[in-house]
């Protein structure tokens, strides 16, 4: 489950996404391994993002 910070970076990064680029969202997990948000998105599926614990995103 991810944790308040994340899902926080995940609604901003959601929003930029869908809404200023017109991107669409293909998949959102959690890699088990690290506990980071993985989110894949773009047309092509060519857009990762990962949202750590601390709340960056790679």
């Amino acid at each position: 489950m991810p944790n308040a910070i994340q899902l926080k970076g995940l609604y901003r990064l959601s929003y930029w996404l869908m809404y200023m680029m017109f991107q669409p969202i293909h998949l959102v997990c959690i890699d088990q391994r690290t506990k980071n948000l993985f989110i894949l998105a773009g047309s092509e599926e060519d857009l990762e993002f990962q949202i750590t614990i601390t709340g960056e995103v790679f």
